[in-house]
């Protein structure tokens, strides 16, 4: 594996950390309706519906912290996508 995608994969585990098979459909979910163009607001509202074990409680004072982190999640997404396509050929 190239040194820069491992050094990347490692920063984005630190980053994201240990998540359950439930968090990560909860998270799937978010990302998911981001990529369908809906607000972070609606996400969580979409992904909360399909999970409502996992979902997040969010105020004004933290929804900052929480988009910048999906959108950190869907751009991750992005990039593992076009990896995995890169090693298919």
């Amino acid at each position: 594996m190239d040194k820069t995608i491992k050094e990347y994969l490692d920063r984005a585990a630190e980053i994201i950390g240990d998540r359950t098979s439930s968090e990560i459909a909860y998270d799937d979910a978010v990302v998911e309706a981001l990529n369908q163009g809906r607000t972070i607001k609606e996400a969580l509202a979409v992904a909360g519906e399909k999970h409502p074990s996992e979902a997040i409680k969010l105020d004004n004072g933290n929804i900052g912290d929480i988009a910048a982190h999906y959108e950190y999640l869907k751009e991750h997404t992005r990039i593992i996508g076009m990896l995995q396509k890169q090693r298919k050929r």
